[in-house]
C-alpha cells in the first residue's frame, strides 16, 4: 500500500512538474501572445538600432550610410587600430545596463534587438570577428534582470535580404537566390537558437529585417521569402522548441502576400509602417491576416515622425491590440525617439568627409588636405566625444515622444 502512495505522490509531482516546464516560456495561442504565466501579453517596446548594427542616417552620414561605409571612413582617418578602438568603446557604451533601467521603469516590456550577422561570424565587423554574442549576452542579462523581453532581430543577413543600406549587403538582395547564403544564414539562426534556446528572456527570432527593397519587386523574388523562412524554422526547431519565431513581410516588411497559411504553431507575423496616414486602411491587411489565420502580429518598427504623429498611431495600434516596437529608442540631436545625446563639437567636419566624393586614392588625399579640423587626433577626440555622449547619464529625453508612446517620464 505504502508503494502505491508513493508510486501516485511521485508521478503527480512528476505531472505538475511538467506543466510547470510547458508555462516555462513565453507561447503562442491564436491571436494572443502569453506570458510564462499564461497572462496575455500586449507587447510595446523599442528597438535598440545603431548599436549592433550602425545606420549612417543616425550617424548624419548620408552617403556612408552602411556599417561598413562609416567604418571604411573612419579607417581612412585615424587608422585600423585607433578605428577598431573606436567601435570597442562604442559598442560597450551605447547601450548599458542603465538604458535597460530606464527603459523598464518606463514600461517597456519588450525590445527588439537588430543586429548584424557579422557580430557573430568570423567575418570582419568593425575591426573584430565573432564578437557579437558578448553584446547579446548582456542585453539579454540586462534584460532578464528588469524583466523585459528581448527579440532578436537578424538586420543584416549573409548576402544581403534587403539589398540597401539598412542590411549593410552589395546593394542587391542576393541571400533570395544565393544557396551558400542561404544555408549560412540558416546555420547562423540554429547557432543562436541552441544558445539560447533554455532562455526565457528570449522571447524569439525575427528571422529577416526588411527582405526585398521595392527596388527589387520586378526580379520576382517574392517567392523565395516564405520557403526561406520555412528552411530556417525547421532547423531552429530541431535545437529549440520553444521560443517564437517572427517572420516579415516583403518589401520593407510591408507586403503580407508572400505568406501561405502557418507552416508552425509558434509564429508571429511582423509588419512595419511609417510616414502614412495613421489610419484603420493602412493596416487593415494585417488585421485581415490575423483573423483568417488566428496568429499574433508584431508592429516591428515605426516612427521617425512628429510627437502627434506617433500617438495617433500607436492608439490605432492599441485600439486594434497589435503589439509594437517602435524604431528607434536613442539618436544623436534628434527628438524623434524617445532618448536624444548632443552632436560633438566639430562633428560636422567628419561629415563632410565621410559624405564626400572618396572614389579614388587620389580623391582621399586631396580631401584630407583640404578638410580642417580633421587630423588623426581631432577625428578621434571627435569620435571619443561621440561615444561619450551617448553614454546613458548623458543623454536626455524626449517628453513629447514618451508621451506619445504612453511611457513614463
Amino acid at each position: 500500500m505504502k508503494w502505491k502512495l508513493w508510486f501516485y505522490t511521485l508521478l503527480f509531482v512528476m505531472i505538475l512538474s511538467c506543466q510547470k516546464t510547458e508555462k516555462k516560456y513565453v507561447y503562442v495561442n491564436g491571436k494572443d501572445i502569453y506570458s510564462e504565466k499564461g497572462e496575455v501579453l500586449q507587447l510595446k517596446g523599442v528597438n535598440l538600432g545603431n548599436w549592433l548594427l550602425p545606420e549612417g542616417y543616425m550617424f548624419k552620414l548620408r552617403n556612408s550610410n552602411s556599417p561598413r561605409k562609416i567604418d571604411q571612413a573612419i579607417r581612412e582617418l585615424i587608422g585600423n587600430s585607433a578605428a577598431t578602438k573606436f567601435w570597442d568603446s562604442f559598442l560597450e557604451n551605447y547601450v548599458t545596463e542603465a538604458d535597460i533601467k530606464w527603459l523598464s521603469e518606463a514600461g517597456v516590456n519588450i525590445i527588439r534587438l537588430p543586429f548584424d550577422y557579422r557580430l557573430l561570424t568570423n567575418d570582419d565587423f568593425l575591426g573584430r570577428d565573432k564578437h557579437g554574442y558578448k553584446y547579446l549576452d548582456k542585453a539579454v542579462e540586462w534584460c532578464e534582470k528588469y524583466k523585459i523581453y528581448v527579440l532578436f532581430d537578424m538586420h543584416g543577413a549573409p548576402g544581403g535580404q534587403t539589398g540597401d543600406n539598412i542590411d549593410n549587403s552589395d546593394g542587391y538582395p542576393w541571400l533570395m537566390v544565393d544557396e551558400g547564403m542561404k544555408q549560412k544564414t540558416t546555420e547562423i539562426w540554429r547557432e543562436i537558437a541552441q544558445r539560447y534556446a533554455d532562455n526565457t528572456t528570449v522571447i524569439g527570432y525575427n528571422l529577416l529585417n526588411e527582405p526585398i527593397a521595392h527596388y527589387f519587386e520586378k526580379d520576382s523574388l517574392k517567392p523565395y521569402l516564405e520557403p526561406l523562412y520555412k528552411k530556417i524554422t525547421k532547423s531552429i526547431r530541431e535545437v529549440d522548441k520553444n521560443h517564437i519565431v517572427f517572420i516579415g513581410g516583403a518589401v520593407w516588411e510591408t507586403d503580407f502576400s508572400v505568406f501561405s497559411a502557418p507552416f508552425d504553431d509558434k509564429l508571429a507575423y511582423t509588419f512595419h509602417k511609417y510616414w502614412m496616414p495613421p489610419e484603420q486602411k493602412e493596416i487593415q491587411q494585417f488585421v485581415d491576416f490575423r483573423e483568417k489565420y488566428k496568429v499574433p502580429i508584431l508592429m516591428g518598427e515605426s516612427g521617425e515622425n512628429e510627437d502627434k504623429w506617433v500617438k495617433d498611431f500607436r492608439e490605432l495600434l492599441d485600439e486594434n491590440q497589435i503589439h509594437w516596437t517602435f524604431w528607434p529608442y536613442k539618436k544623436m540631436d534628434n527628438t524623434r525617439g524617445p532618448m536624444n545625446f548632443d552632436k560633438p563639437e566639430g562633428y560636422d567636419q567628419f561629415i563632410k568627409y565621410a559624405d564626400a566624393d572618396r572614389s579614388t586614392f587620389a580623391k582621399i588625399r586631396e580631401l584630407k588636405d583640404s578638410i580642417q579640423g580633421i587630423r588623426k587626433d581631432e577625428v578621434e577626440a571627435i569620435l571619443n566625444q561621440y561615444v561619450e555622449n551617448s553614454k546613458f547619464e548623458n543623454c536626455y529625453p524626449n517628453n513629447g515622444y514618451l508621451e506619445a508612446l504612453g511611457f513614463e517620464f
